[in-house]
């Protein structure tokens, strides 16, 4: 706002900028202690030991005289120092806040300037930026305010995908700090590969159980009857084969670390899969998941029959499981994430608070409200404001060695 010639102002803005070291703060304010003024708002960011302090405080009656003792407090720390009079306080942010999430390896300055370009042509304001992570992707939250959450997340999205980075956009809202329940989808989500054509090698029928199973992931075909399809061809498989298919699981990377952090939190965990219990089970046992739902293999005279016993765990059986899993939790369908890739994981994504696919086909990245595309699945602490830096210190005060970062 313009400000009257020789007029007193109502707020002072105070900026220092320069090498960060300790006592910074601490002499700034001391400066500031000196006068009768109010902080009204205070920011400040470290980037590469450079230091940026933004202070807002009402302005004194002899306001002047407080910038020249703040002015000689930054030549004496060795900071540039700016002091912008003004009039009004420290007023609300306008509606519509966002957290906006952006995953990029490598994260380039093009796909930056993009996003802020559409941010900019919504009308909408970046308010802060933070770092979540710099290996093995860059990690980078923006609070946003001025736009209604939904537009910006379906503008952001063809922006995002353009530039080959992973957007998120969530409502600022209390959900994101309460207990939620995780939903996950198994086989190539918590586990890479899928467990049907792992089964399909001991038959020797891996090949066309595989192409059955990417077309009912595209959705091209019923879930359910693909699934009996595939499952009749393993007829005669000894049961122990299983106990080998478990044995060559690979997890997704960050699997574990996704589970332990989040329970630490109060989080809690189900595993919905178009699999089969035998596996699901197990890997439920072995996470600390609490809960499981998938489809259970027949087994006679230690041998698959070729037939799945009970109600198939389709699309909308997962769906279904979503919900139930929250009302035992407690908690509403708003504060369920639930992360899935394949066509009969939508039911259960348009459920959830937030749904997001992970890796996922085409169509299915077009119906979620957001997209993982790089190969670790906990990159989804990130979405929720969780910082790399954070997981590793709960995981070193656990005794738990995380790998040194590359240089």
């Amino acid at each position: 706002m313009t400000q009257t010639p020789g007029a007193r102002p109502e707020t002072l803005l105070i900026t220092l900028t320069g090498k960060d070291r300790p006592g910074v703060t601490s002499a700034v304010f001391s400066t500031l202690a000196q006068t009768h003024v109010q902080v009204l708002d205070v920011e400040q960011i470290v980037l590469r030991r450079r230091l940026v302090l933004g202070v807002l405080v009402t302005a004194p009656r002899d306001w002047r005289r407080l910038s020249e003792a703040v002015h000689r407090t930054g030549e004496e720390l060795g900071m540039s120092v700016e002091i912008e009079p003004g009039t009004g306080d420290n007023r609300p942010r306008p509606q519509g806040r966002s957290h906006v999430t952006l995953l990029g390896s490598p994260l380039r300055p093009a796909a930056m300037a993009a996003i802020a370009g559409r941010i900019a042509d919504a009308g909408a304001n970046i308010d802060r930026i933070e770092r979540m992570a710099r290996y093995p992707v860059t990690a980078i939250e923006l609070h946003v305010s001025g736009a209604d959450p939904a537009r910006l997340r379906a503008l952001l999205a063809a922006e995002g995908a353009a530039q080959g980075i992973d957007v998120a956009v969530q409502p600022a809202s209390l959900v994101r700090r309460g207990q939620r329940l995780i939903v996950m989808d198994v086989d190539s989500t918590l586990i890479q590969g899928e467990v049907i054509e792992m089964i399909a090698a001991h038959a020797g029928c891996e090949e066309k159980v595989a192409e059955v199973t990417e077309a009912a992931m595209r959705g091209e075909l019923d879930f359910e009857q693909s699934l009996r399809e595939r499952v009749r061809l393993l007829e005669g498989v000894p049961a122990s084969a299983l106990d080998e298919v478990y044995d060559s699981i690979v997890l997704a990377p960050g699997a574990r670390t996704l589970v332990r952090t989040l329970s630490r939190l109060g989080y809690r965990f189900a595993i919905v899969s178009g699999g089969f219990s035998q596996i699901t089970d197990r890997l439920a046992a072995d996470l600390g998941i609490h809960y499981a739902r998938a489809n259970e293999l027949e087994i006679v005279d230690g041998r698959l029959t070729g037939r799945v016993v009970g109600e198939v765990v389709d699309r909308a059986g997962k769906a279904r499981a979503l919900r139930e899993f929250a009302a035992e939790v407690g908690v509403s369908e708003d504060a369920v994430i639930a992360i899935g890739d394949g066509a009969n994981d939508l039911d259960m994504l348009g459920s959830a608070g937030l749904g997001i696919a992970y890796n996922a086909k085409p169509m299915v990245r077009d119906a979620a409200d957001t997209a993982v595309n790089v190969p670790y699945l906990d990159t989804i602490m990130y979405l929720l404001g969780i910082s790399r830096e954070e997981v590793e210190a709960a995981d070193a005060a656990a005794g738990i060695v995380t790998p040194a970062p590359p240089v």
